[in-house]
């Protein structure tokens, strides 16, 4: 496949992939949101199920809880730019393989990369983490930790939204902190190399009201 030259014509090749067979249990691709100036690239795990119907990445449940978590450190999501791994969603919403994640992520997520130059990513969860620094990585071992990618990308994980929202009590607690802790890192991050970046719009974005269900 012939390399992107704008994110116009990545969008065109990620509707017409059949590359591999997670595309025959899933209505389409799901690809990107936000902004293609952004400094920082979030990286989740792959599509849901309401993923799948609106075609916007991390618009469910879990994404209601990031975009949250992002807004307590004054982030919106129009402003910075959020993908997936796996841009299929796996059949019964089951975490992708890490075979799945690297055969889908070298030919998407390594173009969005390449046309984005984020200054940071920050991987969302474990099939993010993995795919950045190996099938060995453990998020509960490698969370906030910083890193750097093969492109010389300074890159730290924490826990993906849908973690969070499995945990109860003290122990839900403590990791939305770990969270918010490691945005702050991020975003810290980041405006030492992008000094002064608008980092928000004013208020939190409702997807729901940008995005309509896919027929």
């Amino acid at each position: 496949m012939e390399s992107a030259d704008s994110f116009d014509t990545l969008k065109k090749q990620l509707e017409d992939c059949t590359a591999c067979p997670l595309r025959g249990d899933c209505q389409a691709p799901v690809g990107w949101f936000g902004s293609l100036e952004s400094p920082l690239m979030i990286v989740g795990e792959g599509p849901g199920g309401v993923e799948d119907d609106y075609g916007c990445p991390l618009i469910g449940p879990s994404g209601q809880l990031l975009d949250k978590a992002l807004w307590s450190v004054r982030i919106t999501r129009d402003r910075v730019y959020t993908t997936n791994v796996i841009k299929c969603r796996p059949k019964g919403n089951r975490t992708p393989t890490v075979e799945e994640g690297a055969f889908c992520a070298r030919r998407w997520l390594d173009q969005e990369i390449r046309l984005l130059q984020p200054k940071v990513i920050l991987g969302l969860g474990s099939v993010a983490l993995r795919y950045f620094r190996g099938p060995d990585a453990r998020i509960t071992r490698e969370r906030g930790q910083w890193y750097t990618t093969t492109e010389g990308i300074p890159f730290l994980a924490t826990f993906h939204p849908s973690y969070l929202l499995r945990l109860s009590g003290q122990a839900q607690i403590a990791a939305k902190w770990e969270v918010f802790h490691d945005l702050e890192a991020v975003k810290a991050k980041v405006e030492a190399a992008v000094p002064g970046y608008n980092w928000n719009s004013g208020a939190p974005v409702h997807l729901f009201e940008l995005f309509r269900k896919r027929n």
